[in-house]
């Protein structure tokens, strides 16, 4: 190969580097996750329908403690959360979930959930009773299928 070639290939290798990866990392700075529940889902201050929704971390590099839960078309804004970081020992390739068993006539309580290959998660922040119930009936951690979660896999054994 000429120089000519050589410096025409590093070129287009660059322009395509500076390109694509910020696309590739869009997702992980606002944690864009797709989430399907079977059932009713509690969050703070709401419960969710059976349904598909969007948890994305707001894009606001000076507050990182905001959730935005959006439909599955994004037409529609459910809640805006505030989370507190949560540490897990282990990251995972898939989205991580964690529910707290409600009683019986009560749905599910989403409690954290962690982006896939992070440590650091979301801890979403309840009204101070609501709080101690939930952390004293939380359950074990739900590792779920890439980009979709269901409320009852924690029952299902997943």
């Amino acid at each position: 190969m000429n120089v000519r070639t050589c410096l025409a290939i590093g070129f287009c290798f660059i322009l395509a580097c500076m390109v694509f990866l910020p696309a590739a990392r869009a997702d992980e700075w606002n944690q864009m996750t797709k989430m399907e529940f079977s059932e009713p889902v509690e969050i703070p201050g709401a419960v969710l329908p059976a349904g598909t929704y969007w948890f994305v971390l707001l894009d606001d590099s000076s507050n990182r403690d905001i959730v935005r839960i959006f439909s599955s078309d994004w037409s529609k804004l459910y809640a805006t959360l505030f989370r507190v970081p949560t540490e897990r020992m282990q990251s995972t390739d898939r989205t991580e979930i964690k529910f707290a068993e409600r009683p019986h006539s009560q749905p599910e309580a989403l409690f954290k959930w962690y982006y896939p290959g992070l440590l650091t998660g979301h801890e979403f922040s309840y009204p101070q009773k609501e709080e101690k119930e939930l952390t004293r009936d939380a359950k074990q951690d739900v590792v779920a299928r890439p980009m979709i979660v269901a409320a009852n896999a924690a029952t299902q054994g997943a």
